[in-house]
């Protein structure tokens, strides 16, 4: 479960389910799972995460990107 946290109080303002099938965009079912190792990257107001890369758990092979819509 990937989430983020509020800076003034510590609760719980978004979150979301990294361990399903995802469809690509390169129409190659890919799946997430595990969050483990690098942490998220944020660049260009885009938020990067690799799920499913960990060595336990449920692997995967899934690099998510989630952008605040606008």
């Amino acid at each position: 479960m990937l989430r983020g946290y509020s800076t003034v109080d510590g609760q719980i303002i978004w979150e979301f389910n990294t361990a399903r099938t995802f469809h690509t965009i390169n129409e190659i079912p890919a799946n997430g799972g595990t969050l483990r190792g690098p942490g998220a990257t944020i660049v260009g107001g885009v938020l990067f995460v690799g799920s499913g890369y960990g060595l336990a758990g449920q692997p995967g092979n899934v690099l998510l990107a989630f952008e605040v819509g606008r």
